[in-house]
């Protein structure tokens, strides 16, 4: 097999991937997945201070004062995530996690080659445009695959902060691209909007070399029957040898969970999306899908993308001055989100959505009223409003929806369905990124109304629609689903009724549910008998230097 990710055995007989197991193996997985989400906040925000730059504009005259070509070429970028993305639908359960990351680094590169190669006389708007497309495939890929990867390699008490430190480092990603921009700007003819763009190879050329190092998803090496390979993931994630007990019990309960999800080897089919019964497919895939449409409708990206832009038109600055003023409102974005990783499993997922709702809401209905008057001291108060907005978003709703409809689903579906939701996150991200521009040209405050009603109205199905599933392992949101079906509970009833389980606890009632055969009740071999998974028995015998 391609790409294989080798490993040894230490003198404890535990696993090591490059020298790394148990918690430091753990970082280096959480490291690699955080780089592919700074990339992506990268690719977010670099494009803001170029697209009404002087250079850029007399480089490609058909962006200079025309709000739709700007919002064009901005735009498309989204398109091509939008392709990345329904790759990862067709063929993420047959490529694997690691490699379809590993891929879409490597297409993100190339991408940005032909961005930074395009040069006057040779259609340069095409090819810029083409290569703004083909980086789109490769943070497709990637936005698609990252969250499912990291939550596979994570365990239940850390699951929702490594994905949360995952988004939150999409605000540092934009950050650094909006102060590279700014710096740029005063650069020489070409620098200023070349090196930017080129400066996005470093990041992707980091995820590919070290992701040929790092382990496969022990998930989904058991979604394939390969279990001598999971078992030396768990070891060597866990720092324990593959016969020990914690590692063993994991191997059971993840595949009790893959067993009564009728994925017990091969690719899960697309009508398995749209299953209903004890582990509702369906409902999970709308739950995912429905976070990232509102994380793109709620007009995020109307504010990061174009923050220079509104503050030029809506405000009436400067360009340098909008800049800097994106710069400092960059640095408002990456530390609020911060906050979200000290209170993501105190707090949970479901308050937090609420609260970014709420405070996203107020900050669009200040932006609105203060550019109905349309004077210059009465748009300032516009200006503080997208510094509360963004404020909002980066501690809730930029790394909520990542985590969300990564953990919602399970092992069968959780691939297609993330991919999926990512499909609906870049399919509205283009449309808010193409319709923005236009909007705020016809109705400088019409926009921000717009935004204020619909952030408002998110609260009420976050209230009687997302379950919670703060420090639930992904088991245990299985079980959540189990139980609203059987006993006939709303799933947000069923979440708050379910207490927190062991993982031995999990399997008891996962039995209790019918996830698991009689005939692994009653000690006969199947997916949740130790004898069945431990080394040397059953047909597994130990692995030595092998690869994932």
């Amino acid at each position: 097999m391609v790409l294989k990710a080798r490993y040894s055995i230490n003198p404890q007989d535990v696993p090591r991937y490059s020298g790394l197991t148990g918690r430091k193996l753990n970082i280096a997985v959480s490291v690699i997945a955080t780089s592919g989400f700074l990339l992506f906040g990268y690719d977010q925000g670099v494009m803001s201070g170029i697209i009404t730059g002087e250079d850029f504009n007399n480089y490609f005259p058909q962006t200079k004062g025309n709000a739709t070509w700007q919002a064009f070429v901005t735009a498309i970028y989204e398109i091509g995530c939008l392709f990345g993305a329904i790759f990862s639908l067709i063929f993420a359960d047959k490529v694997g996690r690691r490699r379809s990351i590993i891929l879409g680094a490597a297409i993100m590169v190339v991408g940005v080659v032909i961005q930074v190669t395009a040069y006057t006389g040779y259609s340069p708007m095409a090819q810029f445009l083409v290569g703004r497309v083909v980086t789109g495939v490769g943070n497709g890929i990637n936005t698609s695959t990252i969250p499912t990867y990291q939550a596979e390699c994570s365990r239940s008490h850390n699951r929702g902060l490594l994905i949360c430190i995952e988004g939150g480092v999409i605000a540092f990603g934009t950050l650094i691209a909006y102060w590279l921009d700014y710096g740029a700007s005063y650069g020489p003819p070409g620098l200023t909007w070349r090196f930017p763009i080129a400066f996005q190879v470093v990041f992707g050329l980091i995820i590919v070399v070290a992701m040929v190092w790092l382990p496969e998803s022990p998930r989904w090496l058991l979604s394939k029957d390969r279990t001598e390979e999971a078992t030396v993931v768990l070891a060597a994630l866990s720092g324990q040898p593959r016969e020990h007990e914690d590692v063993q019990l994991q191997l059971a309960v993840i595949m009790d969970s893959i067993r009564v999800s009728g994925q017990a080897t091969g690719s899960s089919s697309y009508s398995s999306l749209f299953t209903g019964g004890k582990t509702q497919h369906f409902r999970r895939m709308m739950l995912g899908i429905s976070s990232q449409f509102f994380q793109q409708i709620g007009g995020c990206n109307a504010v990061i993308y174009y923050f220079p832009l509104l503050f030029q038109q809506s405000v009436g600055t400067t360009h340098s001055l909008a800049l800097l003023l994106g710069g400092v409102n960059m640095i408002i974005y990456a530390a609020f989100a911060t906050t979200s990783w000290f209170v993501i499993e105190k707090v949970g997922r479901r308050r937090l959505f609420i609260i970014g709702s709420v405070g996203q809401s107020a900050a669009m209905i200040l932006a609105f009223a203060c550019l109905i008057p349309g004077t210059s001291s009465a748009a300032i108060g516009a200006g503080v409003a997208f510094f509360v907005y963004i404020g909002f978003f980066g501690a809730t709703w930029l790394p909520l929806p990542w985590l969300y409809s990564a953990e919602i689903s399970p092992v069968k579906t959780r691939a297609r369905a993330n991919a999926v939701s990512t499909i609906s996150n870049w399919l509205w991200n283009f449309t808010v990124v193409m319709f923005t521009p236009p909007f705020v040209a016809a109705s400088p405050w019409g926009a921000y109304l717009f935004f204020a009603v619909v952030n408002a109205s998110f609260v009420p199905v976050i209230y009687f629609f997302y379950p919670e599933t703060a420090r639930r392992s992904l088991e245990e949101i299985d079980l959540i689903f189990a139980k609203g079906f059987t006993e006939n509970l709303s799933y947000v009833k069923a979440a708050k009724q379910l207490p927190q389980m062991t993982e031995q606890e999990a399997q008891v009632m996962a039995r209790e549910y019918g996830f698991v055969s009689e005939d692994e009740e009653s000690g006969g071999k199947g997916w949740g008998e130790k004898g069945d998974v431990s080394p040397g028995a059953g047909g597994v015998q130990p692995v030595v230097g092998g690869g994932v």
